[in-house]
C-alpha cells in the first residue's frame, strides 16, 4: 500500500479467486461496498442493483459498482466464495462484480480497502469533538473513487444506495467533461 498512489494500483481477487486488475477500470466511477450476506444491511444489495442499473442505462460503462464481502462483523457473510456468489445473484440478482471475500480492518485487510481507508477516513464524534480513524465500522460502508482513481467520498453503513445518486452523477459529470 505505500507506493499505492490510486485505485488502479490494486489487483484484489474476484470471486472465482483470480486476481483482477483494478486499472480495468481506469476513467470509470466506481462505487466499492463491503457486503454481507446476513445482515440487517443486506437488503441494500436491492437497493445497488437498481443504482448499478440506473447509472449504467444512463452513463453505460462509465459506472462500475464492485462489492468486496467481508465476515469480520458479527460473522455475517461465512460462506464460501461461491455460495456468496450464488447469494446474490440469487436473491438480489446483482449484475456487478462481487469479489472474493476480504478482511477490510486489521492486520489482514486487504490492500485496497487499506488504501480507501487512509485516503477518506471516517470522522467519528460529536459536535466539536471528532477525530478521524482509519477503520471501517460495519458492513456496507461505500466509497466513491473517481474516473482519475481517487476517493472522492465515503458513507457510512446507514446511507442508502438511492441517497448516493446525486453525487455519484456529480462526479460522472465531471469525468465526462472533456479537457480544456
Amino acid at each position: 500500500m505505500a507506493s499505492a498512489t490510486s485505485f488502479y494500483d490494486f489487483k484484489p481477487l474476484n470471486g472465482s479467486g483470480e486476481p483482477i486488475p483494478l486499472s480495468e477500470y481506469k476513467g470509470k466511477v466506481v462505487l466499492v461496498v463491503n457486503t454481507a450476506s446476513k445482515c440487517g444491511f443486506t437488503p441494500q444489495l436491492d437497493g445497488l442493483q437498481k443504482l448499478y442499473e440506473k447509472m449504467r442505462a444512463t452513463h453505460g460503462d462509465k459506472f462500475e459498482l464492485i462489492a468486496f464481502p467481508c465476515n469480520q462483523f458479527g460473522s455475517q457473510d461465512p460462506g464460501t466464495d461461491a455460495e456468496i456468489q450464488t447469494f446474490c445473484s440469487t436473491n438480489y440478482n446483482t449484475k456487478f462484480p462481487v469479489m472474493a471475500k476480504v478482511e477490510v480492518n486489521g492486520k489482514g485487510a486487504a490492500p485496497v480497502w487499506e488504501w480507501m481507508k487512509h485516503e477518506k477516513p471516517a470522522k467519528i464524534g460529536v459536535g466539536f469533538v471528532s477525530k478521524n480513524v482509519e477503520m471501517i465500522k460495519w458492513n456496507f460502508e461505500k466509497f466513491l473513487i473517481g474516473a482519475d482513481g481517487k476517493v472522492k467520498e465515503r458513507w457510512s453503513s446507514m446511507a442508502k444506495p438511492e441517497t448516493l445518486e446525486a453525487t455519484i452523477e456529480k462526479e460522472l459529470a465531471r469525468a465526462e467533461k472533456p479537457a480544456v
